[in-house]
């Protein structure tokens, strides 16, 4: 079920900056049982929106793993998105217009902070699950660490402690691009809009690999020499995010996900996921160019009794996304089995593969 929370008491970013309060949109599958200990909360990625059914219909539904008649599944849309969450379109306050190109960095710790509220709102106590891919992964380790007794089990997938220079080079060119928009500087909800078009075929090739655009673009006419599969195909994904989202949400978001770093006022990255008392099960997408498999590596080495999965799919990044059948055979291992066969992580030279 769709839902709204506001919250309408001053509310401190990391930045200094202090909000008047703030809306999140979430959405819940099931009931919260008398014990209070069923509880999974899902983590989305970048563009992605509160229901997980809809983006992860392998994991999250009737009849999945995450089935509502088991679990009550909670999943918020990211502060600074589009889908009903505070956001750069809203009307600020101070000025009675919308934010557009003034609204405020929520860092992944402001989110979290915020999904705090949310929780003590819905009467929540304990998280049994937290569970998330890529940015979603990075907001479920911040609140690991910012409230360490919150999960019993979490399972963070494609993602890192702290973004990395190279993640961050990807998203600055993605800027980069919406900026060089001739409409940007324009107060309107399409601003940039064409930039994000651009911003969007430069992402791809982070999330995907060498091997998905050999399966899926490859040329059958050796005759050919214009109008390219995967040249269309980069054009085509453009266009779809334009449908959907907008270029200042795009925009904000990827400066969330550079300003990531768990360690941050905690000392070091390898210092505050020693925080962390919740059971992990790190998992990795060996294909991953975006998050490697030493990201996840990293995140397991310093977790205490973590454990490493590796997956292989041709699908790199968005692996985590698609690989429903290997995550949820990791899942049962971990969650049903507990420990049972799952890899400690403090020995790199006996990675698992699933194949």
């Amino acid at each position: 079920m769709a839902q709204t929370f506001q919250y309408e008491k001053p509310f401190a970013l990391e930045s200094g900056k202090q909000l008047p309060g703030f809306r999140l949109a979430y959405t819940t599958y099931g009931t919260l049982n008398e014990a209070k200990d069923n509880v999974v909360w899902v983590f989305h990625a970048l563009t992605a929106n509160s229901a997980p059914d809809e983006w992860w219909p392998g994991l999250v539904g009737e009849n999945r793993y995450f089935d509502p008649a088991k679990y009550f599944i909670v999943c918020v849309n990211v502060p600074g998105s589009c889908y009903g969450s505070i956001g750069p379109l809203d009307i600020n306050e101070d000025t009675g217009k919308p934010w557009y190109h003034e609204f405020p960095l929520f860092t992944t710790r402001d989110m979290i902070r915020s999904y705090i509220l949310l929780k003590q709102s819905l009467g929540i106590d304990k998280i049994r699950i937290g569970i998330g891919g890529s940015m979603g992964g990075q907001q479920l380790l911040e609140w690991a660490i910012e409230a360490p007794d919150t999960f019993e089990n979490i399972i963070p997938i494609a993602t890192n402690a702290f973004h990395s220079p190279w993640g961050i080079a990807f998203n600055a060119s993605q800027r980069y691009s919406i900026e060089t928009d001739p409409t940007w500087k324009e107060r309107n909800p399409q601003a940039g809009i064409q930039g994000m078009k651009v911003a969007r075929s430069i992402a791809l090739l982070s999330y995907r690999h060498y091997e998905t655009y050999h399966r899926s673009q490859a040329e059958q006419d050796t005759d050919k020499t214009e109008d390219f599969k995967s040249e269309s195909y980069q054009q085509y994904q453009g266009e779809k995010l334009a449908k959907r989202f907008n270029a200042f949400s795009y925009y904000f978001l990827s400066r969330s996900m550079d300003a990531h770093h768990v360690g941050r006022g905690r000392g070091t990255a390898a210092e505050a996921l020693g925080r962390i008392k919740a059971k992990a099960l790190v998992i990795g997408i060996t294909t991953d160019v975006l998050f490697p498999l030493r990201e996840q590596q990293f995140i397991a080495d310093h977790i205490p009794g973590a454990s490493l999965k590796a997956i292989h799919s041709p699908y790199g990044h968005d692996g985590f996304l698609l690989e429903f059948d290997k995550i949820e055979h990791l899942l049962k291992e971990f969650l049903d089995k507990k420990t049972t066969g799952v890899l400690s992580s403090r020995s790199r030279s006996s990675i698992n593969l699933l194949l």
